[in-house]
């Protein structure tokens, strides 16, 4: 990504209307303060509906699809190795489109590729389960995780625009309707499926209409054509005070790795986790419930996770204790998994908070924002592509041994290298000072 690019993280805005248009110097003021008209008592309201809106709709693609994924393999005939690469679709979309978002920021404003990406889900989740065969599946799920890569990355954009004196709160607003929206999408796709007539084209093809609905605020925002830069945008756009060699900084590429290795254990999860119950006698309805567990014990850790780890001058016995819980959860799948379904589902859940530790530590391993910027680039990009071949390798691992004992394995090994690079980016360093 180029450094243009990522200078314009923050203060990038939509542009100016002739009527209304903000000037230079209000550039530099929340946008609360832009307008104290009846534009600028509404705007920030309906962008706050917009931001949960659009936070619901950023998982429910993936884990609508894992609560069914048995049902659409035996619809579209779809080997156990094409099943994994339809659960590494998401990473991949992630690291490609994700580069992508800050210069489709720059020259749309955020606001207009928020509304986008909205649109993308919608119609991607719709069309999907009707493109007929595997490889329109494959196209149209591309398509809705797109518009779920973009909006994700500029999700940070938005609430740091709009809501600059509010950044903690509106961000844990943020986290908790993604959580919710994961959660949701994997507890009730399955009972909702059943209701609607057992078709796993409905049940999946339903998602959709949240998505539309979160297209109607971004919709306004669009119109309102308001600039939106806080004051923490500014120094986003500063450039560091020395240069920041990434690629040489030894912690940089541990985070990037982490990251990597817990969005691995996070996609196996979302994507393979319920068939490992159905498989052990675990009823379709139960597996989405359980996999809904493990998804909603992200909504508390989320809050707790950041702080916690804010005030250790090393994070890495936070990384290791979660890493140890993957562990134990893996032994319990591979031993007695639907006998202890739901210790397993918790310890899951505890093991997969790597991401907001991950988000945490990214922060505190630079020492300017414009530092943040590119090393929050960086991880995610490297680590969205590491990520991608562990749900392919368990799909064809699954295939081709006729059982989850090889594909566990595999689950668990990862864990081991996930806690020692976790070890080594929690140390109390920045990467100006190795580069």
């Amino acid at each position: 990504m180029a450094d243009d690019d990522l200078a314009t993280l923050g203060p990038v805005t939509e542009p100016p209307t002739t009527s209304g248009a903000p000037t230079a110097p209000d550039r530099e003021r929340p946008a609360a303060d832009l307008d104290r008209g009846p534009a600028g008592r509404w705007l920030p309201r309906i962008v706050m509906v917009g931001l949960v809106l659009a936070a619901l709709n950023l998982r429910p693609a993936i884990t609508s699809l894992g609560a069914l994924l048995e049902e659409v393999r035996d619809g579209l005939g779809m080997s156990g190795t094409l099943a994994g690469l339809l659960t590494s679709v998401p990473p991949l979309c992630f690291a490609v489109f994700g580069v992508a978002a800050p210069r489709l920021a720059r020259r749309r404003g955020p606001g207009v590729v928020v509304c986008a990406g909205m649109v993308a889900i919608a119609v991607g989740v719709a069309v999907r389960p009707y493109a007929g065969g595997t490889a329109g599946f494959l196209v149209t799920s591309a398509l809705a995780l797109a518009g779920i890569a973009v909006s994700n990355v500029l999700m940070p954009v938005v609430i740091k625009s709009w809501f600059p004196d509010r950044v903690g709160p509106m961000t844990g607003l943020y986290s908790m309707a993604l959580a919710l929206g994961t959660s949701l999408a994997a507890a009730l796709t399955v009972p909702m499926t059943q209701a609607m007539g057992g078709s796993w084209r409905t049940g999946l093809a339903v998602w959709a209409a949240l998505a539309a609905v979160a297209v109607l605020p971004w919709l306004a925002v669009v119109r309102g054509r308001a600039a939106a830069p806080g004051s923490a945008a500014g120094d986003a756009a500063r450039p560091a005070p020395a240069p920041v060699r990434i690629a040489s900084s030894s912690t940089a590429w541990a985070l990037a790795v982490f990251f990597g290795l817990q969005a691995t254990a996070a996609y196996i999860t979302m994507g393979w986790m319920p068939q490992i119950f159905r498989d052990a006698g675990v009823s379709a309805g139960t597996a989405g419930v359980l996999l809904a567990v493990t998804m909603a014990m992200g909504v508390p850790l989320s809050f707790v996770l950041p702080r916690l780890a804010s005030r250790m001058r090393h994070q890495g016995p936070l990384a290791a204790l979660l890493g140890l819980c993957g562990l134990a959860g893996y032994a319990g799948l591979s031993l007695a998994p639907a006998a202890g379904a739901w210790v397993w589902a918790l310890l899951m859940g505890v093991s997969n908070c790597a991401f907001p530790l991950a988000l945490t530590m990214i922060g505190m391993r630079s020492t300017s924002s414009a530092g943040v910027v590119k090393l929050s680039a960086f991880v995610q990009s490297v680590g969205y592509l590491i990520s991608i071949p562990g749900p392919l390798l368990v799909g064809a691992l699954y295939q081709h041994s006729g059982g989850w004992g090889l594909p566990i394995a595999l689950m668990a090994g990862l864990m081991v290298p996930q806690i020692a690079v976790g070890v080594l980016a929690g140390r109390d360093r920045r990467i100006e000072d190795e580069t």
